[in-house]
Formats: C-alpha cells, structure tokens, sequence
C-alpha cells in the first residue's frame, strides 16, 4: 500500500468522535425506574462489596485507569464522593478486558486509587457480568439510584469533561440535591461521553 493512501486511511479512525453513552431508555439494560442489580466484586482494598449501603442514595460510575475522559474527571467524581459522604454511597467499577489492556489490571486500580486518594471503593468486574446488568457503554458512565436504588439519572457529570474550570451545568450534582430534597430529577438527562467499554 502506498504510504500516501494509507495515511489517508488511518484518518477517518483518528478523527472518529468519542464514544456516547445512549440515553437510559434507549440501553439494553437498565432504564429510568429498573432497581440496582445485586453485585458482589472485589475491591483494590482486598475486601468485597455490594449495592447494600446505609447511605440514603447510591452512585455507581464506570471507569478505566486509562482513558482520558476518566482521567480528566476522576478528580471530580473523589470530590463528590467527599462532598456527599454519609448521603451518597459512591461505589465504581472497572469492567475492561485485561487479557486485551494488560494495564486495566487490579493492580493498576490500586495504584490510581492510591494516587487519586478515592474516598470510595473502586471494584473489578472481571467476569463483566455485572457491566452487561447495568447497561454501561463507556468511561466514565454514571447510574444514580434513588432511595429505593431505582435508576433515577442516567447521564453525563457536568457539561465539560475535559476543563472543570469551564463547567457551567452540573448534572449528577443537580439530580443528587434534587433526589436527596425529595424533588423529582429532570426528565432530560444528557448522555456521558468517554471510551468504550473493553469488552471480552
């Protein structure tokens, strides 16, 4: 292949958007109203956990230890895991493939656990059983549950991924205060952007 083709080739690929969580009652798994599936995955802390928490709401996010959409915001989700503490009970999951990405292993989520200093248990779906359940698409993607652990929102963090000095709306902030007033979430909720899901 000539090389003048075959960088013409490689451009759609490199210029191709990210990836877009669709919206809840478009996934084939849960919807606005479907309760939290049962889990049980094992946790960079050595220990395991479970949707079961005293917390009046439940947050579970998405990640990687290696896009850069979660890198750009993990910041973000520690500090509102901090902010909600005894409210909110923040549990993450990291579901890629690791025979694929060598460097989505447990050990690499201890290391950003520790690094990150997450206030929140950062668990391994190895079997990616638990990630089908849920429906997620990509990193970050977010599903928070009310205090009945139905699936209230299904969307993005805030409107700017990439630069937190440039956030204007703060999406899961304002569905959280909305829930834990008793107040309806808004109906319209943006999808998350990241990277897909390494599945097996």
């Amino acid at each position: 292949m000539r090389r003048g083709l075959r960088a013409f080739l490689l451009v759609p690929a490199l210029l191709a958007p990210p990836l877009r969580a669709q919206a809840p009652q478009a996934t084939q798994g849960l919807k606005l109203g479907d309760p939290c599936p049962a889990f049980a995955l094992p946790g960079t802390d050595g220990r395991t956990h479970a949707a079961e928490a005293a917390e009046p709401l439940l947050m579970v996010v998405f990640l990687s230890t290696e896009c850069p959409y979660v890198m750009a915001t993990q910041a973000r989700i520690n500090a509102y895991a901090k902010r909600y503490a005894g409210h909110v009970a923040v549990r993450a999951i990291n579901a890629n493939d690791v025979e694929t990405h060598g460097r989505e292993s447990l050990a690499d989520m201890q290391a950003q656990a520790k690094g990150q200093g997450f206030a929140f248990p950062y668990l391994k779906d190895e079997p990616q059983a638990v990630t089908r359940a849920f429906g997620a698409v990509c990193t970050p993607d977010f599903f928070l549950f009310d205090r009945a652990r139905k699936l209230a929102y299904r969307g993005r963090m805030d409107d700017s991924w990439r630069d937190p000095s440039k956030v204007t709306v703060r999406d899961l902030e304002a569905a959280t205060e909305a829930l834990l007033a008793g107040r309806p979430v808004a109906a319209e909720q943006v999808p998350s952007r990241g990277c897909s899901i390494k599945w097996k």
